[in-house]
């Protein structure tokens, strides 16, 4: 924690929001499938992809970060470090996962009047997501061999976004500095998100969430993810978050870099900042995900009764092929 809190203030605040316009955000694989060869992890950003993991598949996403809060109205800044703990599951079908969020933290506060030490859960969320469309489902492109222009044309197909829903619930396990003053045990949280897929390298991500909206502290919120994928190791994004509510308002930019170790294995390093003093915002952080897959089953496809017969008219096709040349070895030997 000494180490990022010394980091974080041996910069201005107004150089590292220059260089943070420098940065990429950086996500991982964005294939179109439910379950893909590599491993596809929501971190480093803050939004929620269409897609799931996968049946049966198990996912954990986690990192540390340091950040450096200051309030010029209320006169307070904070700083320290936390953990962000996220796991997911894909349970009973593809298009279903069951998501846990949650992050602790440690910081130091000082006021005018209070100088002290806190710690404790910042937030827990248990919610669950479903895919309800996918535009690539039974759907195949053929490529045209006659025309390298065709196959390169714009395709207006590619506005049709995968569709998904969220919903979950915050637990009040949270300590009590950081929660909101008289805040229920259990609130709601409610999420429609889209997904984009632009060619082979961009995809764009669309949150668009209603959190806490049986409480007095609801907020209507986006996340805007535009990730660019570089080659199959490297990717990126940058994410646009905004935030609006009667007690806390904010709009927030991220960007960060994400590297692929394995198939299933990926590192990745982030930075966010808001543009206001009420208060002013600065997060940087490292972290990892990994996906555990061994009992995943791929899907059997039924083959059509006139698929069956043409694959059994070449099977028997070649076993009179066999027997005709070994009559004809017999012969010939």
């Amino acid at each position: 924690m000494v180490f990022i809190s010394i980091l974080l203030e041996s910069f201005t605040m107004k150089n590292l929001k220059i260089a943070f316009l420098f940065v990429f955000n950086f996500s991982v694989s964005f294939v179109i499938a439910q379950h893909t060869d590599m491993i596809n992890s929501n971190r480093p950003g803050q939004s929620m992809s269409a897609f799931s993991v996968g049946k049966t598949v198990f996912q954990m996403e986690t990192g540390i970060y340091g950040f450096k809060e200051d309030h010029d109205a209320a006169r307070y800044n904070s700083n320290g470090m936390g953990l962000d703990l996220d796991f997911r599951y894909g349970l009973y079908f593809e298009q279903l996962e069951v998501i846990i969020n949650s992050k602790y933290q440690y910081d130091k506060y000082y006021s005018n009047l209070v100088d002290e030490t806190r710690s404790g859960f910042r937030s827990l969320v248990v919610g669950a997501k479903y895919l309800l469309y996918d535009p690539f489902k039974n759907y195949e492109e053929k490529p045209n061999i006659y025309s390298w222009k065709a196959n390169h044309r714009f395709k207006w197909r590619q506005f049709i976004p995968a569709v998904s829903v969220y919903a979950g619930a915050n637990i009040g396990v949270v300590n009590e500095d950081y929660a909101y003053p008289n805040e229920p045990t259990v609130s709601p949280k409610v999420m429609i998100i889209a997904q984009n897929h632009f060619g082979t390298s961009w995809v764009l991500v669309t949150n668009i969430y209603y959190d806490k909206f049986t409480t007095d502290y609801s907020s209507l919120a986006y996340i805007l993810t535009l990730t660019r994928g570089f080659n199959e190791k490297w990717s990126g994004f940058i994410e646009n978050q905004g935030i609006s509510g009667d007690y806390y308002s904010d709009s927030i930019l991220r960007g960060g870099a994400a590297y692929l170790l394995q198939s299933n294995l990926q590192i990745d390093a982030s930075i966010s900042t808001n543009f206001k003093d009420t208060p002013s915002i600065l997060y940087g952080g490292v972290g990892i995900s990994w996906r555990f897959d061994e009992k995943y089953q791929p899907i059997k496809v039924e083959i059509g009764e006139g698929e069956e017969k043409r694959a059994g008219s070449k099977k028997k096709k070649d076993k009179q092929k066999k027997e005709a040349k070994k009559r004809v070895d017999e012969v010939e030997g």
